[in-house]
This record gives C-alpha cells, structure tokens and sequence, in this order.
C-alpha cells in the first residue's frame, strides 16, 4: 500500500462510548465482581468435566479414582493486569463491509478493556503494527478512553509485526498477564511467539474475519495486492492463502485458547462465553 491511508470512526465519539461500553455490559453480564476462578496458579477444587473445558485441566488424579472426569480449577487474582494486543495493520483496514475488521476490533478492545476496569483488573495496550504505540496497564479509565480516541483516528499504512511485539512484550513483563490478541493473523511467523506466550501467560487469540476471506474459497484466477506491501500477484480461490481452518487447527495444537470471529455476525455472546468457559472474565462457575 502507498501513500497515507487513514482510518477514521464514522461514529462520534459519544456514540463510540455507548457502544463500548454496551458491549462491556454484555461481557460482563451474568458475573459476579468477587475474585473469581480461571487459570491462574493456585489449586483450589475439582468439579465435573462440562462440555467445552479444556482437556488440559482435567484432574486425572481424580478421574482415576472415581471413573468420572473432573477438571481442576485454580483461583485467579482478581487484579492480574491485562494487556491488549490491537493489530493495526494494514490487512485490517481492507474490508467488504461498512465497518472493517480493525473498526470491529476496536469496539471489541474498548469492551474488554472496560470489562477488566469493572473487575479491579489493570488494563493497557500494545499495537502491533510497525509503529509502536504502548500504553502500560492502569485501573484508570480515563486513560483507556485516550487510547481508544487515539486508535480511532489512526494511519493504517503498517505491515503486521504481531511476533516481534508480543515477544518484546513477554520479556518486559515480570509476573503472569493475561494478553489478548486481537488480529487477523496474518502474520503466519506469529505462531512461535504465540506459542511461548502461552506457555509463560495467559493467551487468548481472537482472530477477526472479514466475510469477503471465507468467499474467496472456490472463486477463479484473480489479481490481487498485499495491502501491507503493496506487492501484486495472481491467485486463485482453490488455493488456501488465507486459511483460517487450518490456522485455527495450528493454535489448538499448539494449546493456545482461540476464537474465530466473523464480523458480518453477532459475536457479543460468543466472546462472552468464550472467557466465561475459560473463566477469565467469569467466576467459573457452572
């Protein structure tokens, strides 16, 4: 891509808020405000497998003992700081819908962020395009509401760095965080970076997609242009070169916690149950 492109909100910056902090509401509902049980370090129970838990937290101690699978289940400290990765590359500007993929997650950001303020968790910010923008994680809303101003006017003219940025960022950090990536991943080099995040963190990838990516699948020869290179090349439908599948398949092999989010559909609900099974953003309880 040459030349200066810019990403503007077509909302106000009234409108945005409303719609963040909806958006905060819905992850948040049905949660209680108490310290609440996820992923952390601490042992605290086992309870019955339910459909949806993750494999890795079964108690096979206490399976084996009963003949019944039970998972186990570890308290969280309610102030863990979190860390927003935000793509703002180019990919994500480039979009068949009025709202592209980095408006949406935004919104998606502005959500989580006020979510975690909600339950006495530190947030900040780390972009992961060319231009490095940090903000380091604070209970202050007022600065949360900075970023998310200054995101909303933003140049988008930035090839994805997403691995150099999270391991930058997991060698800064001194205690366990949750990080949320939120991107297209484009970037397929991430992968590595995405893995050891997740063993030294808590990880979460949602993966945004734009409806025209899960189109192309099946189309003809046709010319198209990297928007973060700008460099041109023919293609076709039949070959996966944007293949969300198996990329989906690649991070649950490597046991990192991923959502796939279509923007042209509701995915409140699906984000919420997401963490909520995790039980990040809720208290665990089934």
């Amino acid at each position: 891509m040459h030349g200066q492109l810019e990403y503007i909100d077509p909302m106000d910056w009234r409108q945005f808020l409303l719609a963040v902090n909806k958006l905060a509401d819905n992850f948040n509902y049905g949660t209680d405000k108490s310290p609440f049980l996820g992923s952390g370090v601490e042992y605290v129970q086992s309870r019955r497998y339910e459909y949806g838990d993750p494999v890795r937290s079964i108690d096979w101690r206490v399976t084996a003992r009963t003949g019944k699978v039970f998972v186990k289940e570890f308290e969280t400290p309610k102030q863990m700081p979190c860390y927003l990765m935000m793509d703002t590359s180019a990919s994500m500007l480039v979009s068949s819908q009025s709202r592209c993929k980095y408006a949406t997650g935004l919104h998606i950001a502005g959500g989580l962020a006020f979510a975690c303020l909600e339950r006495v968790s530190p947030v900040g910010l780390q972009t992961t395009g060319c231009n490095d923008y940090r903000v380091e994680p604070s209970l202050s809303k007022d600065q949360v509401m900075q970023w998310l101003h200054h995101l909303r006017r933003y140049t988008v003219t930035q090839e994805t760095v997403l691995g150099r940025r999270l391991s930058e960022l997991c060698a800064r950090l001194k205690n366990r965080t949750l990080i949320i990536v939120i991107s297209d991943l484009h970037e397929p080099a991430a992968l590595n970076a995405l893995k050891i995040a997740a063993q030294l963190h808590d990880l979460v990838v949602l993966q945004l997609r734009d409806p025209g990516e899960r189109q192309i699948s099946g189309t003809g020869f046709f010319r198209a242009r990297e928007p973060e290179t700008g460099r041109e090349f023919v293609t076709h439908g039949l070959r996966d070169w944007i293949d969300h599948d198996s990329m989906a398949q690649e991070l649950k092999r490597r046991r990192i916690d991923h959502l796939l989010i279509d923007i042209d559909q509701p995915f409140a609900h699906k984000i919420r149950w997401f963490f909520k099974s995790r039980g990040i953003l809720g208290n665990g309880a089934r």
